[in-house]
């Protein structure tokens, strides 16, 4: 076991396409935990092994692995960069005390940068910037390093800068040392020193300048001494660094090209000098406890990752914050309120995992068959109420209606699908009460696709996709009176049931039934039969079959025979008396509306405002937050299906948006018809 000031535990963050995976793959490489560079378009990295992963060729959950460099334990995460897939991402970075932000050198700050940069600054980390595929076309360090500076201020400042650009790249400057390294292949040993190159040399010591200002704000004996002219050593540097780094004082920037593993030591170096360990970043404060990396305090673990295996069943992930976990022992569940036996506990240092003999304050490791441990649980010696602080996510906005392709396997997908949600919290699960449709939904139709890969390769459950129907309902406009008989003789005792009703509108409810009988012309044990004889016919309408709301019955008048009559003969009067009323009520078809509220930059609105209008929304106003801009919207659910696609591709991704039930409103005649036609056409099917 290691000692947590010798353990760093950093998440590799950014937007999808960055190259995370290419880096996790070389960094591995580089400290010997694998003996061959991977590649992600031959689907043979460690991180990204899972067949869905290899095909989309992007990461899809976060992957851990841990190796040793200079005597330092690295718990290195990689973490999925699509926002579909962000509870990953976010699951990992809050166990984390360090996250390494990769940017892509062509495109520059991206979305998913940001705001990861922003979930990074609420989890208080760490962070190092590694500015990646400085050997692709139109990349640029200087251009990339301008943008972070815009994008997360001043504090950002370049530890190295690259010798060469584009395809002619072939090495860096490491400012802290004024030293050059040049990269003659993507082996282990391809790294040699060399003379800064002549044309670099004012351009390194210009920013050499630059990172001295930043460090010396650390201290103030520091900045005293600079500003003398004074030189700082390495080993000053290097503190000041880490003390700057720790709690976002300072932002380094690196540079590499992750597939050529060029720069990959040095990345190495700056993990180990300039990020924090967990005694350095300090205990986790908690409203019932503050928890210390103690290894001989009650031990405290919190799981943060759980994976559905078919096989192994729950592969459960988890921090260690206090004390100790050993293998082969018991364990305490303080959400269950379970005792756990603990069996072999798991490490993973390549592509398969390890035995693991304990896990001490600050590290990080797995655990196979818990019985009711899932992700956001904590593990620990006593039974004692501990909670972390949830972490906000996004709300499940595509919804699909599911249903088995092989009959009688219903249970098999419900199951397999609430294995899965243990897995992601984003996946939404539920069975729509009017329509009877299973319902699921996640963050856009990727995510909802690979939750079906995952039913189908993981668990041998196979279903089939559909949109959901929009719950309509039907009301009515005017007010009716009916009269309903029901009258069967058939030999012996007959049938015998008789009632006059009289509906009319109701604007403060979905139904109410009252009893005006007098002088006992229906008897009262017959009254309850009506009303159910009149509730089964509001479930189907007669505009499109939809259930009827808004409706105040008034049992006024009726008769009844003292052998023939009968509660059900009674319900079937009801029944047909609704149905009657109902046609000549001045029936109506309702929609549900939807409270939107979206988060869309600023040179997005008008497009935005415009395309909600099209969809029949009413706009309620703008208000500007950070860099974005909150927009809420009246929009019915009809409208808003296939909204997310639309609302991706209107703002180059940039765009989010939720959705709440308003209440109905009346379908516009022109529509109304449009939903009738359809609704039949899915009834005769």
């Amino acid at each position: 076991m290691h000692q947590a000031d010798r353990i760093r535990n950093v998440a590799l963050v950014g937007h999808r396409g960055s190259g995370k995976t290419s880096l996790h793959e070389a960094l591995l490489f580089q400290a010997g935990a694998v003996n061959r560079l991977g590649s992600v378009t031959e689907g043979s990295t460690v991180s990204d092994s899972d067949p869905d992963e290899q095909s989309r060729q992007m990461s899809i959950s976060a992957n851990l692995n841990s190796f040793d460099w200079d005597e330092r334990k690295i718990n290195l995460l990689d973490t999925p960069g699509d926002p579909s897939f962000v509870a990953d991402a976010l699951g990992a970075m809050r166990v984390c005390e360090s996250a390494v932000f990769v940017i892509n050198a062509v495109m520059g700050v991206e979305v998913s940068t940001v705001r990861l940069w922003q979930r990074a600054d609420e989890l208080d980390l760490a962070r190092l910037i590694y500015v990646n595929m400085l050997d692709r076309e139109r990349a640029d360090f200087f251009r990339t390093l301008e943008q972070l500076k815009a994008a997360f201020g001043r504090h950002v400042v370049a530890t190295e800068i690259p010798i060469g650009s584009e395809h002619d790249v072939r090495g860096l400057i490491d400012l802290v040392d004024m030293k050059a390294y040049e990269y003659v292949d993507a082996s282990r040993d391809n790294c040699r020193e060399i003379p800064i190159p002549d044309d670099l040399l004012a351009v390194a010591e210009e920013y050499r300048e630059k990172l001295m200002d930043e460090v010396a704000e650390v201290s103030d004996t520091l900045m005293e001494r600079y500003l003398e002219g004074e030189a700082i050593s390495h080993e000053e540097i290097v503190t000041a660094l880490k003390e700057g780094t720790n709690h976002g004082g300072i932002f380094p920037v690196t540079c590499g090209v992750a597939t050529r593993n060029l720069g990959t030591n040095r990345l190495l170096d700056a993990i180990e000098e300039d990020l924090p360990s967990p005694v350095k970043h300090g205990g986790l404060e908690l409203p019932e406890i503050t928890l210390q990396p103690d290894p001989e305090a009650p031990l405290y673990a919190y799981v943060f990752k759980t994976k559905a295996d078919p096989f192994a069943g729950r592969i459960n992930f988890f921090r260690v914050y206090q004390g100790t976990m050993r293998p082969d022992g018991h364990i305490l569940n303080t959400r269950a309120h379970a005792k756990e036996r603990l069996g072999s506990l798991l490490r993973f240092p390549g592509k398969d995992s390890a035995g693991a003999d304990g896990f001490g304050p600050g590290d990080i490791g797995a655990v196979a068959k818990l019985k009711e441990t899932r992700a956001g649980d904590w593990l620990a010696e006593r039974d004692e109420p501990i909670q972390m602080p949830a972490v906000e996510l996004p709300q499940p906005v595509m919804a699909f209606a599911m249903e088995p392709k092989t009959k009688g396997d219903e249970d098999k997908v419900f199951t397999a699908l609430r294995r899965l949600q243990e897995e992601d919290p984003t996946i939404d699960l539920h069975r729509d009460a009017q329509t009877g449709e299973q319902i699921v939904a996640g963050l856009s139709q990727v995510h909802v696709e690979v939750i079906v890969d995952r039913l189908r390769s993981r668990f041998g459950a196979e279903v089939t996709l559909k949109p959901p129907r929009v719950p309509y309902q039907e009301t009515i406009r005017g007010e009716a009176k009916a009269h309903g008989r029901h009258k069967k003789q058939s030999g012996g005792r007959g049938q015998f049931g008789d009632c006059h009703i009289v509906l009319e509108p109701l604007h403060d409810g979905d139904f109410e039934f009252v009893n005006e009988i007098r002088g006992g012309v229906i008897p009262t044990s017959f009254i309850p039969a009506v009303e159910k004889g009149v509730r089964e016919a509001l479930l189907h309408g007669p505009v499109a079959g939809f259930p009827v709301k808004g409706a105040r019955v008034r049992l006024v008048d009726g008769s009844y025979h003292s052998v023939d009559s009968s509660e059900m003969a009674f319900k079937l009067a009801g029944s047909i008396a609704m149905r009657e009323a109902l046609g000549n009520a001045r029936p109506a078809l309702l929609e549900p509306i939807m409270l939107v509220t979206l988060s869309v930059p600023e040179d997005s609105v008008g497009d935005v405002v415009g395309d909600l209008s099209s969809r029949r929304g009413d706009p309620l106003g703008m208000e500007p937050t950070g860099d974005a801009t909150e927009i809420k919207a009246e929009v019915p659910m009809a409208e808003m299906l296939t909204y997310a696609p639309d609302l991706r591709s209107i703002t180059a991704g940039r765009g989010d948006y939720t959705m709440d039930f308003l209440r109905y409103e009346e379908v516009p005649a022109h529509l109304a018809q449009k939903v009738v036609e359809s609704s039949g056409e899915a009834l005769s099917a």
